[in-house]
């Protein structure tokens, strides 16, 4: 029998087994010691390990970045949680200015082994200044490494792979993805921080995408799967660096793409995947690739604009007949479009 873990479970497990392995891996950031512990992923570690290690941080996001990079130069392994992704840009300095630059600047001498956790969503409610994914701003720096994962199983060996990275990395969670199921070992493995994954096998048109959207790109290939059209999916996985290998031979393969971020899909992850195609396999492209993602316009707060905000599954499998020029039409959908979506269907359980 397979051992079943929720992605939250997942990164809390990952967490602590890291934590008793190695005295030099600690955690610090906002709710991180609260009862609550971070939607659930650090629940129970301040118990087992103490203040020391376990630490609570004040509203000084930027300080409290330099203190864990100041930290990692000198040995330590720090794990720091922004509880919402845009607390993170009060610390784009330490970030972008000193941790990404450093290994480079001091001709490979000096390493920073810090460890970003920041958390997306949609559905918060919380509007433009508590709902941003901004992945592509961090993908963007050259010394960040950049990851998304998808399923418990690489939350796990994602953040694991992070920890022990003498690189800086950003890896982003979906707070969509924290009531997920899926299976997990128990002790310390590792999942690439370079590599995608093939999360479903096709033949006529790919689909790229990270995170949540992978979710979201699933059900689309299970709307064109009912119309007689193969679609793969691609979950990238890792932003910095893509694996093109991975991606290009899809594409070969099916002619097709539609890439599909939690961002918005102006100067974004889906902008730079579809011109990496564009360039290397531009002779196996049979349609122009689209991109699905964010209206360039900030997160709104009110209920009934956020749920137009946001593309799903259908807006995938939409894009897909309209790139193969398909005349087959989706089913009519159920969901009450008067009904504000703050979870993504019946199946989500939180933590909350």
């Amino acid at each position: 029998m397979t051992r079943q873990l929720r992605y939250f479970e997942a990164i809390r497990e990952a967490t602590e087994e890291l934590m008793a392995a190695d005295e030099r891996v600690y955690l610090l950031g906002l709710t991180v010691p609260s009862p609550t512990g971070a939607f659930g992923t650090t629940s129970g570690l301040l118990d087992r390990f103490g203040p020391g290690r376990v630490l609570d941080m004040p509203a000084s996001e930027n300080g409290m970045t330099g203190v864990a990079l100041g930290s990692a130069v000198v040995g330590m392994r720090p794990i720091m949680l922004h509880i919402r992704m845009d607390f993170a840009l009060l610390a784009m300095e330490p970030l972008v200015n000193q941790a990404a630059k450093w290994h480079y600047m001091y001709g490979g001498k000096m390493r920073a082994p810090l460890t970003i956790r920041m958390i997306v969503g949609r559905g918060w409610g919380q509007g433009p200044q508590h709902a941003q994914s901004l992945q592509a701003w961090f993908a963007h720096v050259p010394g960040l490494k950049v990851v998304m994962p998808t399923t418990p199983y690489d939350a796990k060996g994602m953040l694991i792979s992070a920890v022990e990275d003498d690189a800086p990395v950003i890896v982003i969670e979906h707070r969509w993805l924290y009531g997920i199921s899926g299976e997990v070992p128990p002790g310390l493995y590792r999942v690439p921080l370079d590599k995608a994954r093939i999360a479903r096998t096709g033949r006529d048109v790919t689909i790229a995408a990270t995170s949540y959207m992978t979710v979201e790109s699933l059900r689309a290939a299970e709307l064109l799967e009912a119309l007689g059209i193969s679609a793969e999916i691609v979950d990238l996985r890792s932003l910095t660096p893509i694996d093109g290998e991975t991606l290009f031979a899809s594409v070969r393969k099916t002619g097709r793409l539609i890439a599909a971020d939690t961002g918005q899909a102006s100067f974004g992850v889906g902008a730079e995947v579809t011109g990496l195609v564009a360039e290397h396999c531009f002779a196996s492209l049979k349609a122009a690739p689209r991109r699905i993602g964010l209206p360039h316009a900030p997160t709104p707060t009110t209920p009934a604009l956020a749920d137009l905000y946001y593309p799903r599954a259908r807006d995938i499998a939409t894009s897909a007949l309209a790139m193969l020029g398909s005349s087959a039409k989706l089913p009519a959908e159920t969901r009450d479009p008067r009904k504000f979506l703050d979870v993504p269907d019946p199946s989500y359980t939180g933590p909350y």
